[in-house]
């Protein structure tokens, strides 16, 4: 693992450096695998997001002692997350279970009861050293993170403010246009909004919908206050295109690790050029 060193400490430092660790959505132990190979290979600090879907499928203690075996077996600055969780059981799971870090997102619910949500999460993640990201404003789209299709988007920066003040809450993810799966256009970021938020709050923020934003924007973006930058339909989508392609050519009776050995290889390049446009390269 990375040492004593807390992702908030890696969120301050790329806060101060110019750049934004980047968080990649991971199915199983092979887009697992595929971004850590790339991180390493990169020097870029990494979290490893795992949404409720996965959690849910393949068990959170399994998830957690997968994440706590690759933060222990490398040293690297990894870390293991729990991304857009809907209820503190599933973070309090996650924590009994080795992450270092969830995400409580009580987005949906008005101003006074996502500050209870999530002021309870932090409460009993911060008594057991985890971090805690909350979510204000909505984060547009549908998507295996998140499924919102309304206009009220956008974070208030008053709102931010009372949240942060009240949850004690260690970064925060914030509605300003990004959106979950792929964008039928090109996204509409209202950076102004996010400065202001930047310059309210004393804490990371963090921007999700990474995948199809271009890469001037995203790091735009970060030199307006981004710290933590996630992505994550281009990862799987990359896994089972690729996938189709190897089954296509590996005949009647193909091998697992032979199927998934290319699949692992295209999903690690994809890793490396958001990598690249995080600027998190050579950092760890």
């Amino acid at each position: 693992m990375a040492g004593k060193r807390t992702i908030i400490d890696w969120f301050k430092e790329a806060d101060q450096g110019g750049y934004a660790v980047p968080a990649f959505n991971y199915s199983d132990i092979w887009d697992m695998l595929a971004i850590v190979d790339a991180a390493v290979e990169m020097r870029s600090p990494v979290m490893l997001a795992c949404n409720p879907l996965v959690a849910k499928a393949i068990g959170v203690e399994v998830c957690g002692g997968l994440g706590k075996t690759v933060m222990e077996q490398y040293d690297h600055p990894i870390y293991h997350h729990l991304d857009h969780s809907p209820t503190p059981e599933l973070c309090y799971g996650a924590i009994r279970h080795g992450y270092p870090s969830v995400m409580i997102d009580a987005s949906k619910y008005e101003l006074s009861e996502n500050i209870r949500i999530t002021g309870e999460v932090v409460q009993v993640a911060h008594a057991m050293g985890v971090a805690v990201e909350a979510e204000i404003g909505r984060i547009q789209g549908k998507g295996i993170e998140g499924d919102f299709e309304g206009g009220d988007f956008l974070v208030q920066v008053d709102e931010a403010v009372k949240l942060v003040e009240q949850t004690k809450v260690d970064s925060l993810a914030v509605g300003i246009g990004t959106a979950h799966g792929f964008y039928k256009g090109k996204p509409e970021i209202n950076f102004e909004r996010l400065s202001e938020v930047n310059e309210a709050v004393d804490i990371p923020l963090v921007l999700h919908g990474g995948t199809g934003i271009p890469k001037e924007d995203i790091q735009k973006a970060i030199s307006r206050g981004i710290n933590k930058v996630n992505v994550g339909t281009i990862v799987h989508v990359t896994y089972m295109q690729n996938l189709r392609k190897s089954l296509d050519g590996a005949g009647e009776a193909p091998y697992t690790l032979d199927v998934v050995k290319p699949v692992r290889e295209q999903i690690k390049q994809v890793v490396k050029g958001w990598i690249e446009v995080c600027m998190s390269a050579g950092k760890a």
